[in-house]
């Protein structure tokens, strides 16, 4: 019985596929996000003025950076907590696969979260000046989540830290 338990309890790690599965159609969905954004500002170009540009560009830069995220997290999540991947030759595959174990996940999660909030925060300091303003509250309540954003992946990185050193 103890035995069948077991066999049932693994088993259930395929419960999690169709989460990893619903990750795939929220990448498409960033895709999609992308690409209408480079369709709208793409016919805007000429009239468009450097700092446009580069808010259009760290636009898009912040949908890859969550697109990379997604990937990451769909990619080792699924080899570490339900089945390896053999669908790639051993050239094709990535070089991170199989390698990234939930320590590094958490550390590749943290340090993109903070991309982005830097990215978010930068387009919203970039508005400045431009005809949008921002109230100050506003402005105070961005740096103070991005900080804790940079806090929480310096603590991380810390205890990741301490929890290698004890290991030795």
């Amino acid at each position: 019985m103890e035995q069948n338990f077991e066999k049932g309890l693994f088993a259930s790690r395929w419960l999690m596929a169709p989460m990893y599965f619903g990750l795939v159609v929220a990448l498409a969905m960033l895709v999609f996000v992308f690409v209408h954004e480079l369709l709208l500002y793409l016919p805007m170009l000429p009239s468009m003025g450097a700092d446009k540009v580069i808010l259009v560009v760290l636009t898009l830069i912040d949908l890859t950076l969550a697109g990379n995220l997604l990937l990451i997290v769909l990619f080792s999540g699924y080899e570490s907590f339900v089945s390896k991947m053999d669908v790639a030759a051993a050239e094709e595959r990535l070089g991170w696969m199989g390698t990234v174990n939930f320590s590094g996940l958490k550390m590749k999660l943290i340090a993109s979260i903070v991309a982005i909030s830097a990215i978010h925060l930068l387009k919203r300091f970039m508005e400045l000046g431009k005809g949008k303003e921002l109230a100050q509250d506003e402005l105070y309540w961005l740096v103070v989540i991005h900080m804790v954003f940079v806090v929480s992946g310096v603590l991380m990185a810390l205890m990741d830290w301490l929890t290698a050193q004890a290991k030795k």
